[in-house]
């Protein structure tokens, strides 16, 4: 048993050894079928890899935006468009709710000061929790306030291209800035990156921000139809959803479809979802170079079997068995594939992180990429030289030694 043993590795290893040699014997020729598999094992890697670190970064910055927070939309119904005062009120009394912020939009809004002038400026109402839940927002001056809130006041927060086209070289805190005829005060300047959060995806990201009392009574309504609700510690998304959801049936006489409740949970399935089907098309789509590449080792098999016809004739008459023969034809086929999808994971995987490093995202490895484009090469060196080997071990040895 173990003579036997030890004869069949000594017979692998042999194949091995001749397979090598029958490989650099044809440097030029096993290059380009080994290229093949490795442009397509690398654009396997390289897709795969890239859409995990993009779809990582984006899930960070949606969790990073929309951490303990979830976004309220309204569409009303014909009795009642939207939220008031008290409406909102009521909803951050929840225990289950920390406080809410509203957001009300001016589109398109015409800014001026002096004789410059810009139209189709975004402008938001914020309230005062706003603020005090994302300090970080304001960059110099002061934030809105409850007074400014309650007094419907004309005070404003602009972003930096807003300083540099009004107030380019001035400080603009404690300047005015005219929006739709209305003189405003500029009482503080803001981070327009800071102000991105879960409400951003669907509105944009505003060039002013202005209390949202103000921004009702330019737009002539006394309700809103967008606000942030922010979760009392300890609250899952799903709990809170819930406990609005019932309050805002109770306010909207339980007619359906009057709003949308959007929870981060829900955004970050819809991403994964997309990016899968994402993942799944481009890997697709690299796996036809890994086709052309097989369909290259059994064209380079093929051919050698018709130049060492002389040689497998020999080594049949010799003794060597069919499946011997069809083992080290095998063998050269899978070395070719694995030589090419070893040398594709590596390039895969350097041209991922030029990649990431270009576009800013994170460079995540992928495991499952990785046994992918292994297991392809792999496969293919069996599938597309098994073909070869099978001719090459069904030679009548007579019929090879004539062609000597």
């Amino acid at each position: 048993m173990l003579k036997t043993l030890k004869g069949a590795l000594i017979m692998i290893g042999e194949c091995f050894r001749m397979s090598l040699n029958n490989i650099r014997g044809a440097k030029v020729r096993s290059f380009l079928t080994v290229l093949g598999i490795l442009i397509g094992v690398m654009a396997v890697i390289t897709l795969i890899t890239t859409v995990n670190g993009v779809t990582g970064s984006i899930s960070d910055s949606f969790m990073s935006m929309g951490a303990g927070t979830l976004t309220v939309s309204v569409t009303g119904s014909d009795l009642k468009t939207g939220m008031t005062k008290a409406d909102l009120e009521a909803i951050a009394a929840l225990p289950e709710v920390e406080g809410v912020a509203p957001t009300v939009s001016i589109s398109n809004a015409r800014v001026s000061r002096g004789g410059s002038y810009e139209s189709r400026i975004s402008v938001s109402g914020k309230n005062a929790y706003y603020f005090l839940s994302n300090p970080e927002v304001v960059t110099r001056g002061r934030a809105l306030s409850f007074i400014d809130e309650d007094n419907m006041t004309y005070v404003c927060l602009i972003d930096s291209e807003m300083i540099e086209t009004f107030f380019y070289g001035v400080d603009p805190v404690g300047l005015n800035l005219y929006i739709n005829g209305i003189p405003f005060q500029v009482a503080g300047v803001f981070s327009a990156e800071s102000t991105e959060n879960i409400a951003s995806i669907f509105l944009g990201s505003p060039s002013i921000l202005i209390p949202y009392t103000t921004a009702m009574k330019m737009n002539s309504t006394a309700e809103v139809t967008s606000f942030t609700v922010y979760m009392a510690d300890g609250m899952t998304s799903d709990t809170v959803s819930a406990a609005v959801e019932e309050a805002m049936d109770a306010m909207f006489s339980f007619e359906e479809d009057t709003f949308t409740i959007t929870t981060m949970d829900a955004i970050e399935d819809t991403m994964e979802t997309m990016m899968g089907m994402m993942t799944t098309l481009l890997a697709g789509i690299a796996s036809i170079a890994l086709l052309v590449g097989g369909i290259g080792i059994m064209n380079m098999m093929l051919t050698t079997v018709t130049e060492r016809t002389t040689e497998i004739g020999l080594k049949k008459a010799l003794g060597a068995r069919q499946w011997q023969i069809q083992l080290q034809f095998l063998i050269e086929s899978f070395l070719l594939s694995l030589i090419g999808g070893l040398a594709g994971i590596a390039l895969g995987l350097l041209l991922s992180m030029i990649l990431s490093n270009v576009m800013g995202t994170a460079f995540r490895i992928s495991t499952d990429a990785i046994l992918l484009g292994f297991g392809f090469s792999a496969a293919i060196g069996i599938i597309f030289g098994w073909a070869p080997a099978r001719k090459a071990s069904r030679l009548n040895p007579i019929d090879a030694l004539r062609s000597m």
